[in-house]
């Protein structure tokens, strides 16, 4: 059994309003994460769904048995068409992202789910209004190592999340 769907609107700070490429959906997540330590007290686990995403209803059931942090595939998203976990005999060796950087957890925001009492275990963590890092400061901010994380979608090969976002060029 599923519970969801719960839908956060907040307002970004102006001060972040006002940069040029201002990170998007932070203020929504950042509600959600306030919203589940008030009323998500034991049990489950939670899923920054998008509504440009497809998913593949089995990874649902795989994402609500997390215990600390799971990972999986993300299709059609970057110039590589993928961002996966890098994995070899069940354990996280690296990632394969179209945009590793400096990022601990170069994932993307499909690609992970973390368990309401890991959370709640961890009353800091948050995620930043910082473009570009905000899937591995989150992930930073629940002090985990690679060792903790759960693989699922069978160990990280199959691909249950495509990104579907359009972007649009100027002509």
């Amino acid at each position: 059994m599923y519970n969801c769907l719960e839908i956060f609107s907040a307002r970004m700070p102006a001060k972040f309003q006002k940069l040029k490429n201002p990170p998007r959906g932070v203020a929504n997540r950042r509600k959600a994460l306030e919203w589940l330590r008030k009323h998500a007290k034991k049990g489950g686990a939670f899923y920054f769904a998008d509504d440009d995403n497809t998913y593949d209803t089995r990874l649902l059931d795989e994402i609500r048995h997390t215990k600390k942090v799971s990972m999986f595939p993300v299709g059609l998203v970057t110039q590589l068409g993928l961002s996966s976990p890098i994995v070899r005999n069940g354990k996280i060796v690296g990632f394969y992202d179209g945009w590793i950087a400096n990022r601990k957890f170069p994932v993307d925001m499909a690609g992970f789910a973390v368990s309401v009492d890991f959370l709640n275990a961890r009353p800091e963590a948050d995620m930043p209004f910082l473009v570009g890092q905000e899937e591995t400061k989150f992930l930073e901010s629940l002090n985990f190592t690679l060792d903790d994380v759960e693989l699922l979608s069978s160990n990280a090969t199959t691909v249950s999340v495509h990104n579907r976002t359009i972007v649009y060029e100027e002509i």
